[in-house]
């Protein structure tokens, strides 16, 4: 990992213990991933005064604190599948305008839950959270739902789900509009197994790969490539080619010896499955030292 100061430090190891945990916490990890971005914006910490110290500046305690708020908004009592997802629309999508359009998808705050919460816009998927969120505390029967280009929110039984779609400031989905959605986005049917509930570190390496790609269309923000990357390193199971990626970002970033030494470590774990490939990389981290000179 790149020098880290020591707030960073603890929030990544914390990222990295509730996702090794039992049962992960979705909303932390996705606040802690927010952080990654940086304290939130003046007007959303409350005022201090000379010398006191901040005492949320990443929005954490302040987006649970939102999100138990909102879930106590709720009408009390039991009800079907289909009236939670219609209560969950009434208010998150009606009252308090969540959803979103397709310019979110130019903006990294539409990644990140903290700011979600405060501009009620974002993603699919962080909207979804919020949905998954909000009724999970009011002890609704939610999940997500991880259909290829649009993530999406499910009630109930998850062989016939109550299916709504957040983005759209929960419009309900039936099964023929699942369909359409997956066609649009494959060109396939749509699968049984795509209707399989989403778990939590699921869900939180999506958001990093959203992150990533929209880090990748911007060769200037590296810093956010760089942080995406690390805390997928972060989670249980993730992509090995990670460790290639976060090496070339390291040389992008004009660190050329720690970079060069990553490819290098990764070329000796593909060395007795893909020899052609480890030399590749080999002859990319020779040039990355080159580059010192």
């Amino acid at each position: 990992m790149s020098a880290l100061d020591s707030g960073t430090a603890e929030r990544r190891r914390q990222f990295a213990e509730e996702a090794r945990s039992e049962r992960p916490d979705l909303a932390l990890l996705c606040l802690l991933l927010g952080a990654e971005a940086g304290p939130v914006g003046p007007a959303e910490v409350r005022p201090v005064t000379p010398g006191e110290a901040v005492p949320d500046p990443y929005g954490i305690d302040a987006a649970q604190i939102e999100l138990d708020r909102l879930a106590g908004l709720l009408p009390y009592g039991s009800r079907s599948p289909a009236a939670w997802a219609s209560a969950l629309a009434e208010l998150l999508g009606g009252r308090c305008g969540f959803g979103g359009s397709s310019g979110d998808y130019q903006r990294l705050d539409s990644s990140l839950l903290q700011q979600v919460l405060r501009r009620r816009r974002g993603l699919p998927i962080l909207l979804s959270v919020v949905w998954i969120e909000v009724a999970r505390r009011a002890g609704a029967p939610v999940y997500g739902v991880a259909l290829p280009g649009h993530f999406v929110v499910g009630f109930g039984d998850r062989e016939r789900p109550v299916l709504a779609d957040p983005f759209a400031g929960g419009a309900p989905l039936t099964g023929q509009d699942a369909e359409l959605l997956v066609t649009g986005a494959t060109g396939a049917a749509l699968e049984p197994s795509m209707m399989t509930p989403a778990r939590p570190l699921e869900i939180v390496l999506r958001i990093l790969n959203n992150v990533r790609a929209w880090a990748a269309a911007r060769p200037e923000r590296t810093d956010v490539a760089l942080w995406a990357v690390e805390l997928s390193l972060l989670l249980p199971s993730h992509p090995a080619r990670l460790r290639f990626e976060r090496a070339q970002l390291l040389v992008q970033r004009g660190e050329f010896l720690r970079g060069a030494a990553e490819m290098e470590e990764y070329a000796e774990i593909l060395d007795g499955i893909e020899p052609t490939t480890a030399e590749n990389i080999r002859r990319k981290a020779h040039a990355a030292r080159a580059l010192l000179n």
